[in-house]
């Protein structure tokens, strides 16, 4: 890349969507009300389904900051500062969850390689699910650093972690820090040792606030209540939309911005935390050039348990798909 280009690219915050669907769209309908990217790029092998949702986008913009919404090729990927990919297949009766994660790995396999071959210097965003298998897989299609290529990992389930908390404490959820880590997925856990109310752990606060009797029995609902979320939203109208655009635009806004947030994406391991060749979701530092740091949390001996657990889980996924 020439300096004029190099400059250009520096100066435009250019996203690229990729997958036009219910999570794709909702992504983009806040972004552009979020005035943080110049020009947004929707790209959809359902042309149909892309021409619709740009034009239903598009006729919103008297009404949020200026920004350039458009349909595009991978030839967009080159000055991307941002690619943000959403598509995969949805599951289909009969399909067995394996049939699915191969064919999702192939679909985001695809489109990892071929935003590497467009010589993007940007980030990479995987939000398809299953995250941390398809960031893992993107990351190695990509060839890129590991910090470049991430998950959205937990940063919604943490949000809805910290609603709970802020809902039973009585307290604005903007004063709650709590954090789900691990997989996006079954096998997450709270990080209890790393959760407070304002400043204060909630070992010390919840026992003393006098809206919890049995604060122990609490804590094991409010992790499972954080894991079935997706679970009651899907059983009750179909999909889960509205909270993780706004999760992705929280990623976004770090990585555009370089705010340099502490956010648990999902990124490959080399050994914190005594795990290795896996991505899962601990705290990280995001910024303009993705993950520039994982924070080696202290965590306590039990978390720690739980994140190899799930690191196990998720490196099973990862060898049945290499397997077959």
């Amino acid at each position: 890349m020439d300096m004029t280009n190099k400059a250009e690219f520096e100066k435009r915050r250019k996203v690229v969507v990729v997958g036009a669907g219910s999570v794709g769209a909702t992504y983009c309908y806040a972004l552009a009300q979020s005035g943080l990217a110049d020009e947004i790029v929707l790209i959809d092998r359902n042309d149909d389904l892309l021409k619709g949702q740009v034009l239903d986008l598009v006729h919103g913009q008297p009404f949020f900051p200026t920004v350039e919404i458009r349909a595009g090729t991978s030839a967009d990927y080159t000055d991307a500062k941002l690619v943000v990919i959403t598509a995969g297949a949805a599951q289909k009766p009969g399909e067995t969850r394996l049939q699915l994660l191969k064919k999702n790995s192939e679909i985001v396999g695809s489109i990892a390689a071929d935003v590497s071959a467009h010589n993007c210097e940007g980030v990479m965003l995987i939000v398809s699910n299953p995250v941390d298998v398809l960031a893992y897989v993107a990351l190695k299609q990509s060839g890129w650093a590991r910090g470049r290529v991430i998950g959205s990992g937990t940063v919604l389930d943490s949000a809805r972690f910290r609603h709970l908390l802020g809902d039973n404490c009585g307290v604005d959820v903007h004063n709650v820090h709590a954090y789900m880590l691990g997989e996006h997925g079954d096998s997450e856990f709270a990080a209890w040792s790393m959760t407070h109310v304002a400043g204060i752990s909630i070992d010390e606060y919840c026992p003393s606030c006098g809206k919890c009797s049995d604060w122990e029995n609490k804590r094991h609902i409010f992790e499972q209540q954080v894991r079935d979320s997706a679970y009651h939203i899907i059983n009750y109208k179909g999909s889960t939309h509205y909270a993780v655009g706004l999760a992705l635009v929280k990623i976004t806004e770090a990585i555009l911005r370089g705010q340099s947030s502490v956010l648990t994406v999902s990124v490959l391991l080399e050994g914190e935390f005594g795990i290795n060749d896996v991505c899962l979701s601990v705290p990280s530092i995001v910024s303009d050039g993705g993950v520039n740091k994982i924070i080696k949390s202290p965590l306590s001996s039990s978390e720690i348990e739980a994140l190899k657990r799930s690191a196990d889980i998720l490196r099973q996924s990862i060898k049945s798909l290499e397997e077959n």
